[in-house]
């Protein structure tokens, strides 16, 4: 019998993937806290993974724009406290889907070396 990894890593590596690329949205947003007409991108995480487990690919994740409490007159549409509060928030998720796909490659090696 062989050994998929896909199987036996679960949907971590697309987690974790997906985090990552979340990650660099987040970043352009805070960035660009200051630039006049940016728009605020995010991604929908659960509707993300969902895809991918349905699709079962690893497309691009489809970013899409945020609608801000309260834009700014310059037409900036990211609001810093939001985007902080994201930032953090997938900074926490990003190192809990690590430390998941860390147990599995563990157990695996565990199970290779026969321990």
């Amino acid at each position: 019998m062989g050994l998929s990894f896909q199987q036996a890593l679960g949907v971590h590596p697309q987690a974790v993937a997906l985090r990552l690329e979340r990650t660099e949205l987040l970043t352009a947003n805070l960035a660009n806290v200051d630039t006049p007409n940016f728009k605020a991108k995010d991604i929908d995480f659960a509707a993300e993974m969902q895809r991918a487990n349905f699709e079962g690919t690893t497309t691009p994740a489809v970013a899409k724009y945020r609608v801000p409490m309260q834009p700014a007159q310059d037409g900036n549409t990211v609001e810093l406290n939001t985007e902080q509060a994201k930032f953090s928030q997938n900074s926490l998720e990003f190192q809990s889907s690590l430390t998941f796909l860390n147990l599995q490659l563990s157990g695996l090696r565990a199970a290779i070396e026969g321990k």
